[in-house]
């Protein structure tokens, strides 16, 4: 079985581990007050709310309802930086399956001591990081040779939610320094680390965001759904199966005189392979929500939608794989800056299970993941020491519909 993914075991280990962070839903309050499933958004600073039409659905623009909102500071290549993450979709039935009911949002604020912009690079660096850039943002080890879960409660001791903001949610300063702040200075060593690295900042350019709109308030926002608290470990998977045993050819008429085959290549003649590849990843760890890996490559859930075919790895006229620096280099560039998006985030099926569990009963969520792709350089979204949202990229794969029924 192809995972499509470094590994940080050997051949000879039981399981294999990925630079892919799952997130797991938890109902039981942890040290992280920022990242969530479900319930209702908060903002980095309580004073600066988004524009209201960033969380509108584009189909019947009502207001939607929140889905996950994430703590992405990454500390090791976007120091100086906070930055949250935010997905929404619309509940209305009528929206369902269409472009624009489901939005992605990112907000940041730079520090006005964060290192001297520069020109972004055209293509990110590639996936695998020589700084586990996971392990600083979530506090989570890949170590496999001492390995802990975060989610024991017999042995964590020191249980520390990894997907907690702690200390990076406060790192913008409260008071303004001078105007003439030398941005190269050693003042930045005495500030928590939170976002830009290889990749640096240049100067935001003229907004394309559409004119803000207050935020609706409780009363004007859709029904929420539940809210859920967030952990997170490394994926680990089970060891790759044994070659597969040649296997019997079947006589597919029932008379004697009908065509025969093997039954590996009837049954892949009948599935869709992306689609198994898919399953058989969330298969190995069902109760994940989410995926997370700043860079990486997301699981398609289908390589024949709009969105599959843009995602899906190029080929040469031989056939082989065409490697590129990320799977995020085939999404739309960034539209305020002109950078690389990247993949940061998908949610997986199981998130619809948990969001509604309260519903059991109804006709709910229809898609089968939903990819989050961000601008690589994490530019700014307001001027310096301020906070500023802006609408990202989402691809959405929705569920197969089979011949008959849903």
């Amino acid at each position: 079985m192809d995972y499509d993914s470094d590994s940080s075991a050997g051949e000879d280990q039981p399981y294999t581990e990925t630079l892919t962070l799952l997130g797991y839903a938890s109902k039981e309050p942890t040290d992280d007050s920022t990242s969530h499933l479900g319930g209702t958004p908060t903002w980095l600073d309580s004073k600066t709310t988004p524009s209201g039409s960033l969380a509108k659905c584009k189909v019947c623009n009502d207001n939607c309802s929140l889905l996950l909102q994430l703590n992405g500071d990454l500390p090791s290549k976007f120091p100086g930086h906070e930055r949250w993450l935010y997905i929404f979709a619309c509940r209305r039935k009528p929206c369902r399956r269409k472009d624009g009911s489901i939005r992605a949002m990112r907000g940041n604020r730079i520090s006005k001591v964060a290192p001297t912009p520069s020109k972004p690079q055209s293509t990110p660096e590639p996936a695998k990081p020589s700084i586990n850039v996971g392990a600083q943002l979530f506090g989570v080890s890949s170590s496999t040779t001492q390995r802990t879960n975060p989610f024991a409660t017999s042995t964590a001791v020191n249980k520390a939610n990894p997907f907690a903001a702690t200390p990076f949610a406060t790192a913008a300063p409260t008071s303004k320094p001078s105007a003439n702040t030398d941005s190269t200075t050693s003042d930045i060593t005495t500030l928590p680390e939170t976002f830009a690295s290889k990749a640096r900042l240049s100067t935001p350019p003229p907004s394309h965001e559409p004119p803000h709109e207050p935020w609706p308030t409780l009363d004007q926002l859709s029904a929420p759904f539940p809210h859920y608290h967030l952990d997170a470990d490394y994926e680990t998977l089970s060891a790759p199966p044994t070659p597969k045993q040649s296997l019997p050819t079947i006589d597919t008429d029932s008379s004697g005189g009908g065509t025969s085959g093997r039954v590996e290549d009837l049954f892949e003649s009948s599935m869709d392979k992306t689609f198994q590849k898919f399953a058989d990843r969330m298969a190995q760890n069902p109760e994940q929500v989410l995926r997370y890996e700043f860079g990486g490559a997301p699981v398609l859930y289908s390589n024949t939608d709009a969105v599959g075919k843009l995602l899906t790895p190029s080929t040469s006229g031989e056939g082989k794989l065409v490697v590129t620096a990320s799977e995020g280099s085939r999404m739309p560039r960034c539209t305020r800056c002109g950078a690389q998006r990247v993949f940061e985030v998908q949610l997986t099926p199981h998130a619809i299970t948990e969001l509604e569990e309260e519903e059991m009963g109804v006709d709910g969520m229809e898609w089968g993941t939903v990819i989050v792709g961000v601008c690589g350089v994490d530019c700014a979204l307001a001027e310096e020491g301020n906070v500023g949202y802006g609408e990202e990229w989402v691809g959405v794969q929705w569920e197969e519909v089979q011949k008959g029924g849903r």
